[in-house]
């Protein structure tokens, strides 16, 4: 057996003994203990909260400024490439999904397969991503209204942005928000209802921008198309920059994971969840992005109001108005689809004791985090109130992708070297086990320690190569010659792990680790290994500028990790025991 001692005292290696310590993957402790979540959700409940959470007001926007900047006419090529790319992520989240179907999302994942370091790492940037992207969404609902009210001067008070202290403030934002965090708290079905409803208005209105548009397209020869450049005006660079960008219009289907715990079926419908949510979003970016880009050429496209734009160029002033309809149901799902994961990571966190037990209490009645969603929905309130986060809209794409390649990661582990101890709570004197029987497999455990090391170092390199493969191929300031050098070193190092993988086997763990059944991601390693290529690129390509300003939340995060976390944690008297002598000692026992 090996016991991982208090890390206030002899933590078990020293500090990064705690940063690597999993738990387990049953999650009967936290229900035997009342942190049970109800499960309510059924498939198109998830539906509505991939959908909604996915398509904000992005599509209302990117549209023109993508396509104006970096694609032209051929933006749906870019929406069809990044919804791909958002597709590798969501397979790898649809086995973890499956196979541990509890709340908390990624950092659940990082917990089980990774350790506590990376667990903590991806929940405390998780909390970052949701409060600043719920904030962002609230302070746009009300610039987005001004269209009903003839416009931004005409607003009445209750909408308007005073000054106060010389800070611009939104009290309708803030509102918004309780009123939205009032809802969550109502219960998970009732959430999800005003979800679907809401979902389905801005569905409505983008299928009345794709019809209506597409008959004024046809009727008008589709003007739009006919450019100067054709269809490639900026080459395939300006495709594969603009999925970059419309590649976080994508990343909503991760708050279906986060109600994993709450699901019905979690092995059946998290799966179509996330699948069908994912396709239908990017089904309707290409089609809404090819209408409107065949109405008006896209270098007369309002970069602020390009739907609109487009309609209004041939006087259906009408149609602007479904359109705010639709951008503005568009914001409150994605307000709702922002607001509902976050409590449910920090109950997760605090069941693993690396928050406080406040955040884990579930109301009796309501059967939600109640005190964790207040918390988040104040908090968020707070920030809309008072800030415009505009400027710190790249800190959140770090936390959605730094959670993609962590799971992504997770399956290659799960797969490969899956957790070869089972967790006790406490030692016990009965623990002690045979050992007469371990001769006779000795031959077979030494291949199976030899087979669990190449993958652990393969799995290691390709990581390490695609962080040198990807930093190279970023750093243009860098002279050609060792940029070349770099990228065919870090080239080298990646093919190198992932030809080691194909050829040894899976372990045989992965078949009974967690749920059994359920998805299976496909093409492992190929496909989580260009999920981590394609995640740690958008990573190093958000600037010097974000990673400065999520540096400083980072640190706050590990300064609450040490001071609080690591002494507090679940797993700091955990005793862990090798499957394989359990085993034994079973069979011990019943002989």
């Amino acid at each position: 057996m090996q016991k991982l001692g208090g890390c206030a005292g002899e933590c078990w290696g020293g500090f990064v003994g705690c940063l690597v310590r999993r738990k387990q993957v049953d999650a009967s402790v936290a229900r035997a203990e009342g942190f049970q979540l109800a499960k309510r959700l059924s498939v198109f409940d998830l539906i509505a909260i991939g959908v909604g959470a996915t398509i904000g007001a992005g599509v209302y926007i990117l549209v023109g400024t993508v396509a104006k900047e970096q694609t032209g006419p051929a933006i749906t090529i870019s929406f069809l490439i990044a919804g791909i790319a958002a597709g590798l992520s969501a397979l790898c989240y649809a086995e973890l999904a499956c196979r541990c179907p509890s709340a908390g999302s990624a950092y659940h994942y990082s917990y089980l397969c990774v350790g506590e370091g990376v667990a903590w790492l991806i929940g405390w940037s998780l909390i970052l991503e949701y409060t600043l992207g719920g904030a962002a969404v609230a302070r746009g609902i009300s610039p987005n209204m001004a269209v009903f009210f003839g416009g931004p001067d005409k607003l009445p008070a209750f909408l308007t942005r005073p000054t106060i202290l010389g800070i611009v403030v939104d009290p309708c934002a803030a509102v918004l928000v309780f009123i939205i965090t009032g809802l969550l708290c109502t219960g998970i079905k009732e959430s999800s209802l005003a979800q679907g409803i809401i979902t389905t208005i801005n569905v409505i209105a983008l299928l009345f921008i794709i019809v209506v548009g597409g008959y004024v397209g046809f009727k008008t020869q589709w003007v739009g198309y006919k450019v100067p450049g054709g269809y490639f005006p900026y080459g395939a660079n300006g495709v594969l920059a603009g999925s970059a960008t419309v590649f976080f219009s994508y990343v909503g289907f991760d708050a279906v994971t986060s109600t994993a715990e709450e699901v019905k079926n979690p092995q059946r419908d998290l799966p179509i969840g996330i699948g069908v949510s994912l396709f239908t979003c990017c089904v309707l970016y290409m089609l809404v992005s090819a209408v409107v880009i065949g109405l008006v050429p896209c270098s007369q496209l309002d970069p602020d109001t390009p739907i609109a734009s487009a309609f209004a160029s041939y006087g259906m002033n009408g149609a602007v108005y479904v359109i705010t309809i639709g951008s503005v149901t568009a914001l409150c799902a994605a307000l709702i689809g922002g607001i509902l994961p976050q409590p449910r990571i920090l109950m997760a966190m605090a069941r693993d004791g690396l928050l406080p037990s406040f955040f884990a209490d579930i109301n009796k009645r309501t059967h939600v985090p109640v005190k964790s969603t207040i918390a988040t929905g104040i908090f968020i309130a707070s920030l809309a109130f008072s800030m415009n986060v505009d400027q710190l809209a790249g800190m959140v794409s770090v936390g959605t992708l730094l959670a993609f390649t962590a799971v992504a990661i997770s399956v290659l582990i799960l797969r490969y070297i899956p957790p070869e101890t089972t967790l006790l709570q406490s030692p016990s004197p009965e623990s002690e086990f045979n050992n007469d029987n371990k001769d006779l497999t000795q031959k077979d455990k030494g291949d199976e320690v030899r087979r669990r090391k190449m993958a652990a170092w393969s799995i290691s390199i390709v990581c390490a190569g695609v962080i040198v493969f990807a930093s190279a191929a970023s750093a243009k300031a860098i002279p050609i010659v060792p940029r070349v050098a770099l990228c065919g070193l870090g080239s080298a190092a990646l093919l190198s792990g992932v030809a080691v993988l194909t050829s040894i086997d899976q372990d045989d763990a992965r078949l009974t680790f967690g749920e059994t059944g359920g998805f299976l991601c496909p093409f492992v390693p190929f496909l989580p290994v260009a999920c981590i290529l394609v995640n740690t690129y958008l990573l190093i390509n958000l600037g010097i500028g974000t990673w400065i300003r999520v540096s400083v939340w980072l640190v706050i995060g590990v300064l609450v990790y040490v001071l609080y976390g690591r002494k507090h944690s679940l797993l700091v008297d955990a005793v862990y025991m090798p499957i394989m002598d359990e085993n034994e000692h079973e069979i011990d026992d019943i002989s």
